[in-house]
């Protein structure tokens, strides 16, 4: 019998990956620092050296690696505390001497000379009284015009050392990491190696760190870490977006622990080892033990997790199932270990939200640690993976408008239905009439997915604040209708059951409800997938209605190309009026991955035999919610333009 395996993180923590060639250590072993006494020994000296930026000599301590000569040239790590240390602080806490030895040992460190100054540039520089004193705190940001011009002048003259920045490197932790990230990315002519450790608040917004991001591209490695416990992750997070959101190199390093120096200890032992040598940034992404919480888990759910790989690590507790996996399309087998808690890391996931499944002995239900989304004609859990370039719907600070639930009563199909409408920004204080986007989701959804995985108000707000699109209404629709074939689906009666009730049900109940334009100009058709099938239908056939259409991953089906089709041969006893009527006939998807992009190639070339016009894009990302938020960005910069 197999032993049971110990939980996933303990065992990350001692794991090595082995990526293109190269180990890369997840975390510091056993005994790392602690002192060996078979080893060869650097040493630690304090040195004194006049500021001229203070008004006064200041301290230093400086470590010289094992088997130091006067004679050769080294590179300079300058090393940082915290707001309650001072250069003594990491000698009597984080053994720095003990962790560079044992590396020096294993042959794993370049041979360097590491400096570590008093941080707080002031003439009594000791860390009594109130160390939040707003003098105190003021020194620490004056330390960066004391370290360029008093202290690194200093080491250079009194030691032979390279004098380029690409053998110079600055680290600290907590203020020391926020004076790193300030100092280093702001002096990117000084240094090459940044590490920040558990950065405080000191720590600049990332727009103010690196306004230039191309600049932080120069760097040879740049470091940030965080305990995954630690209070202060968000200003290490914050800091990673903004350089993942400009494809700026980088390690953000997630590791088990808070702030204190286990944490930093671990960091300085990964940190150190990457400096003054070659490194493949393509890897930057492997070194991280832990991931990040999801923005789709419930209010304080440490998992699912995901990785700077895009991995996640899903974690749950069952102790008395017998078999967990997670289904995300594919089925990753779960480990349980000794307390009960089963665990699984997954392959790396596109990005994007996915649905997904918890299966407990062979029983599919939801996640509870995640948010649950009407996604798969059921409710299930999802999870968003995020990506570059999804600053279109981030929750800025500009005006919001609303999401408004709306319960209405169907001449139509004679029942009660359910609609999410957006507002603008200012609808209830203004008088103003707006056009209508009517908003279709795709199979197995409701009328509630652009408004809960599309982030359709975020986009609109975005845009509308920044005059890229017009304030307009849009009615966001459940296309799941009853037809002579049942409820939703592709084929022709449930099309024309989804328009009886476009046309008698909901566009009535909005013009009644709500102020708003009501000629064609000023009302527009879109929808995804499912969706986009039937604003095909509907929005080709009547145009006299809808003078915009927006096609998102959709298309005739590929064997439906004869004239005899209904649709095509409406469209070609048409064509004139369809093209005079339509100010924009949006088509976009998904690139060859998009699952229905076959079809849409071989109704548009069916579209040019016709001479129907329309305006055609592609955005990479599959059959996905990514696309289609994008589509909806596009298409929404289009509509109601004079």
């Amino acid at each position: 019998m197999i032993k049971k395996i110990a939980p996933l993180f303990f065992s990350l923590l001692l794991s090595y990956s082995f990526v293109s060639g190269q180990v890369l250590e997840k975390h510091a072993p056993k005994g790392f620092d602690e002192a060996k006494s078979s080893i060869r020994k650097g040493k630690i000296d304090s040195v004194t050296y006049t500021s001229k930026t203070v008004g006064t000599d200041r301290k230093a301590l400086i470590y010289t690696p094992p088997g130091y000569k006067k004679s050769k040239k080294y590179p300079v790590l300058y090393l940082l505390h915290g707001i309650g240390g001072d250069e003594k602080e990491w000698l009597k806490n984080g053994t720095p001497e003990v962790i560079f030895d044992n590396l020096y040992a294993d042959g794993k460190l370049e041979p360097m000379i590491v400096v570590m100054p008093n941080g707080r540039a002031m003439k009594d520089d000791r860390a009594i009284g109130n160390i939040f004193a707003e003098d105190k705190v003021a020194a620490f940001a004056t330390f960066e015009k004391d370290l360029l011009n008093d202290l690194i002048p200093f080491v250079e003259k009194k030691f032979k050392v390279y004098k380029d920045k690409e053998h110079r490197a600055i680290a600290g932790l907590s203020m020391g990491g926020g004076q790193t990230l300030n100092f280093g990315l702001g002096n990117l002519d000084t240094f090459s190696w940044v590490g920040a450790f558990s950065s405080a608040p000191n720590t600049k917004v990332p727009e103010e760190l690196l306004p230039n991001p191309e600049k932080g591209k120069e760097l040879q490695v740049l470091w940030i870490s965080c305990g995954d416990a630690d209070g202060l992750m968000p200003f290490s997070k914050r800091t990673s977006d903004y350089l993942n959101h400009h494809d700026v190199p980088h390690i953000f390093y997630v590791e088990p622990g808070g702030h204190d120096f286990e944490v930093w200890k671990n960091d300085l032992y990964m940190f150190s080892q990457l400096l003054f040598k070659p490194v493949n940034k393509g890897l930057f992404n492997k070194y991280s033990v832990l991931g990040l919480p999801a923005s789709t888990n419930i209010r304080n759910a440490a998992y699912p997790q995901i990785l700077p790989d895009k991995r996640v690590i899903f974690k749950t507790k069952a102790p008395d199932a017998k078999q967990l996996q997670i289904d995300l399309g594919k089925k990753y087998d779960m480990v349980k270990d000794e307390e009960g808690f089963w665990t699984v890391t997954t392959d790396s996931i596109t990005e994007g939200i996915h649905y997904y499944s918890l299966l407990i002995d062979g029983v599919a239900v939801a996640d509870p640690a995640s948010e649950s989304f009407y996604g798969m004609g059921r409710m299930a859990s999802g999870i968003e993976i995020p990506f570059m370039g999804d600053e279109y719907y981030g929750l800025k600070d500009v005006p919001h408008g609303d999401i408004r639930i709306n319960k209405y009563y169907s001449e139509a199909s004679r029942s009660w239905r359910e609609m999410y409408v957006y507002t603008p920004p200012n609808y209830d204080t203004s008088s103003e009439k707006y056009p209508v986007l009517y908003l279709m989701h795709g199979g197995g959804e409701d009328q509630r997915g652009w408004a809960n995985q599309g982030k359709a108000n975020l986009i609109l707000d975005n845009l509308i604040a920044e005059n890229k699109a017009k304030p307009m209404i849009i009615a966001m629709l459940d296309g799941n209708v009853s037809g002579a074939e049942g409820i939703g689906g592709f084929n022709e009666n449930s099309l024309k059951a989804f328009e009886n009730e476009l046309k008698r049900g909901a566009i009535p109940f909005v013009e009644n409800r709500y102020r708003v334009k009501t000629d064609a100009q000023n009302r527009a058709l879109a929808g995804l997938s499912m969706g986009g099938l039937q604003t095909l239908h509907v929005g080709v056939q009547n145009t006299d209605m809808f003078a915009h259409l927006g096609v998102f991953s959709s298309g005739w089906f590929a064997d439906n190309t004869e004239l005899s089709d209904p649709e095509y041969s409406f469209m070609q006893e048409n064509s004139a009026t369809i093209n005079d009527n339509l100010k924009n006939f949006f088509i976009s998807m998904g690139g060859e991955e998009d699952i229905a992009y076959k079809n849409c190639k071989v109704m548009m070339k069916k579209f040019d035999d016709l001479g129907i016009k329309y305006e055609y894009s592609e955005y990479p990302g599959g059959h996905s919610w990514p696309v289609w938020r994008h589509d909806l960005y596009t298409f929404a910069q289009l509509l109601f333009q004079q």
